[in-house]
């Protein structure tokens, strides 16, 4: 049985989730659940306070996610632009919809690392 919550017009349809927490013993977090238009609002607050946060890495664990939408993909490459320099991210364990559009449009971005691992 499904217990995720109901859209408030009844459709049955699942709202889409997205949680966040640390990450054990580096610094960065683990998503799970999906990114997608009902859920940018926390992507992208995760987004802005890694990159106020300063630091060299931040971790990025998405093996829990299961799709990213090109807008997300877009908010990760924006965020990873305004990291100074020596800063990058490590996407680790992403969708194939985000590696995908990230390969596709920001190829070259030295400050997105993703690793398979």
């Amino acid at each position: 049985m499904d217990t995720r919550p109901r859209t408030p017009h009844g459709t049955g349809d699942p709202v889409p989730v997205l949680t966040v927490r640390p990450l054990d013993g580096c610094h960065g977090v683990r998503a799970a659940g999906e990114i997608v238009l009902a859920t940018h609002p926390v992507w992208e607050r995760v987004l802005e306070q890694a990159v106020r946060e300063g630091g060299g890495v931040y971790h990025l664990e998405l093996s829990g996610v299961t799709f990213a939408d090109v807008a997300g993909a877009g908010a990760l490459a924006a965020a990873a632009e305004r990291l100074g320099d020596g800063r990058w991210f490590v996407v680790r364990r992403p969708p194939p919809t985000l590696r995908r559009v990230l390969e596709m449009f920001w190829p070259d971005l030295p400050t997105i690392e993703v690793s398979m691992s």
